[in-house]
């Protein structure tokens, strides 16, 4: 059925009268690829916020659910709000419509800088976060972090890296870590 007048109307887009095009709402940057090995996959993106705000948001696992770009991750979980080396917590998930609780073990922490847990497979997530200068001169623009998040699987048994492969977890992963990055700098705009 063609749009009438008034539904077409519903349909335009304001012009931004700088540049001639249709006004759209700000849109985070594409995470990038960051070479980190034949066994991790790892991409950055550039937040507008703060790298201990940052650190403090993914260094508590009762929050994880809200930067989750693969859809696993449940907001239900059990341990510190703030994790530090050597803590265990417990994240409720779901996968292929099956729900699961996963254990996992904090391997690194360093607040503003890192923070990384251990899967029981053996396979590492790691969130790294750098301080960006910023570029203008405007002491009011807001601070800037580059999130680096990455998949690690170097530390598992060869069966298992294999199995991530068939499975093709390894290229889930890498579409959800992209999504999850690109979610976490859209809370940011």
């Amino acid at each position: 059925m063609p749009d009438t007048p008034d539904r077409a109307s519903e349909h335009e887009h304001r012009i931004n009268p700088d540049t001639g095009l249709p006004q759209t709402s700000p849109q985070a940057a594409w995470p990038e690829r960051v070479e980190a090995g034949t066994m991790a996959i790892s991409y950055a993106i550039t937040v507008n916020a703060d790298a201990d705000e940052l650190w403090r948001l993914l260094a508590d696992p009762h929050r994880h659910h809200e930067v989750d770009g693969s859809g696993t991750v449940k907001p239900k979980v059990t341990g510190p709000h703030q994790l530090s080396v050597g803590d265990e917590f417990s994240v409720h998930m779901v996968m292929y419509r099956v729900p699961y609780v996963m254990k996992l073990v904090t391997t690194a922490a360093e607040p503003g800088r890192l923070i990384e847990w251990k899967h029981p497979g053996g396979h590492r997530w790691r969130w790294e976060f750098e301080t960006l200068d910023n570029d203008t001169n405007d002491a009011e623009a807001a601070p800037r972090t580059r999130v680096t998040e990455t998949f690690d699987y170097r530390q598992v048994k060869p069966v298992v890296a294999r199995g991530y492969r068939l499975l093709r977890r390894t290229n889930e992963n890498d579409k959800g870590i992209r999504s999850s990055l690109t979610r976490l700098a859209g809370y940011y705009l």
